[in-house]
C-alpha cells in the first residue's frame, strides 16, 4: 500500500472507486436468467433474439426483487451492456435493450410515451388512448430490433392502487411477451414488486425470480472486511481493524450491500478530508451520521447497544398499511 498518496490523487482515485462496480452473486444470477432467454445459434452463440415457449407463442422475463439501495440497477445495468448479444450493431446507434425509468406514480399512458420516448418518438397526441400507445410502443420495439425492455423501480407501476389500472398494467406486461414483436421484459424493483405480480398468476408463472439474499452477520463479515481493505489500499489509508465493525456496517446498511459499499466509500471521504492516515470506526459514524441525521447516542458505530436500534420502522408501518390498502381496492382479503 503507498502511504505518500497527495491529497489530489486521494480525491481521484475516490472518485473512480465510486465508479467501481463490486460483481457479486446477484449479478450472476441475473445472467444465467437472461442466457435462458435468448436464442443460440449453431455454435452456442448467444443471439439477440428472444426464445419462444408455449409452442413457440410468447417469450418470458424475468423479475428482480431487492430492497431499496441495495445496487439492483447498477448491477441489472451492468449485465444488459455487458451482454454480447445486446450490444449496438454495426451502422446502428442503438443497443438491443431499453431502460425504462417507470414514472411515480405511473399509468398505462404514462408508461406508455416513456417508452415511446426511449425508442425516439416523443410527439404523441393528447387524444391517443393508452391502448393505442402501446400499440405504436410495440411497432416501435420490434422496429428497432429491441430484445430486451427493462422497467427499474417496476413497483411503481402499481401505485395507483386501483384494481383496473393493476389489471391493465398487467394486461400489458403480457401482451408484450406475444406475437412478433415480442420482447424479454424485465421488472426490477423492490419487496412490494412480488406482491403486485402474484395478483395474477398467468403473469407470475411468466416471470423467473431473481431474490439476492441479504448480508447476513457473521457469514458476510469477512468479505466486507476485505472489501474495505482493498479500497483503503486503492486510495492510501491504513485500515483500523474493529471486530465490531463489519456487524455494525450490516446493521446500519439494512443488510443492503449496495448501502453497505455507499457507507464505506463515505467513511473514506471524511478520513480524506480529515487528512487522517488511518481509516477508523469513527469515519464510520461521522458519515453515517451525517446521512441519517440521528443523535449520536443512536448512531450505530457509536451505541454500545447498537444491535438493538431499530431503523426504519415508521417506513415500514407506512409500506404495510399501503399494501393492505391497495389489497383491499384489488379485492385481495
Amino acid at each position: 500500500m503507498m502511504s505518500d498518496f497527495s491529497q489530489n490523487e486521494k480525491y481521484t482515485t475516490l472518485m473512480e472507486l465510486r465508479k467501481h462496480h463490486v460483481e457479486t452473486d446477484r449479478d450472476k444470477q441475473i445472467l444465467r436468467h437472461l442466457n435462458r432467454l435468448l436464442m443460440r445459434d449453431e455454435h452456442g452463440n448467444y443471439l439477440p433474439r428472444a426464445r419462444r415457449f408455449t409452442g413457440d407463442l410468447e417469450t418470458r422475463g424475468i423479475t428482480i426483487i431487492e430492497a431499496a439501495g441495495s445496487g439492483k440497477t447498477t448491477a441489472v445495468n451492468r449485465v444488459l451492456s455487458r451482454h454480447p448479444a445486446l450490444q449496438v450493431k454495426q451502422g446502428e446507434d442503438w443497443p438491443r435493450y431499453l431502460r425504462i425509468q417507470v414514472p411515480s406514480p405511473a399509468t398505462l399512458k404514462s408508461l406508455g410515451r416513456a417508452v415511446l420516448s426511449a425508442t425516439g418518438l416523443d410527439r404523441v397526441a393528447a387524444s391517443t388512448t393508452a391502448w393505442e400507445i402501446w400499440r405504436i410502443a410495440r411497432h416501435r420495439l420490434a422496429l428497432l430490433d429491441i430484445v430486451v425492455l427493462w422497467f427499474d423501480e417496476a413497483q411503481d407501476m402499481f401505485l395507483s392502487g386501483s384494481a383496473r389500472e393493476i389489471d391493465d398494467m398487467l394486461k400489458m406486461l403480457k401482451t408484450l411477451m406475444q406475437n412478433d414483436s415480442a420482447v424479454i421484459p424485465i421488472l426490477s424493483g423492490t419487496e412490494r414488486l412480488a406482491e403486485i405480480t402474484s395478483y395474477d398468476p398467468q403473469v407470475n408463472r411468466r416471470f423467473t425470480k431473481v431474490v439476492p439474499a441479504p448480508l447476513a452477520p457473521g457469514l458476510d463479515d469477512a468479505n466486507l472486511l476485505h472489501l474495505i481493505e482493498a479500497f483503503t489500499d486503492e486510495i492510501g489509508l491504513r485500515f483500523e481493524r474493529d471486530k465490531l465493525l463489519a456487524g455494525r456496517l450490516i446493521h446500519a446498511s439494512r443488510c443492503r450491500f449496495g448501502r453497505a459499499v455507499e457507507t464505506i466509500l463515505n467513511a473514506i471521504e471524511c478520513a480524506v478530508e480529515e487528512c487522517a492516515p488511518n481509516l477508523t470506526t469513527m469515519h464510520f459514524a461521522e458519515a453515517w451520521g451525517m446521512q441519517e441525521g440521528c443523535d449520536w447516542e443512536r448512531n450505530v458505530f457509536v451505541s454500545p447497544n447498537w444491535a438493538s436500534i431499530e431503523l426504519d420502522a415508521g417506513a415500514a408501518a407506512f409500506e404495510a398499511a399501503r399494501t393492505a390498502r391497495q389489497n383491499l381496492q384489488a379485492g385481495r382479503k
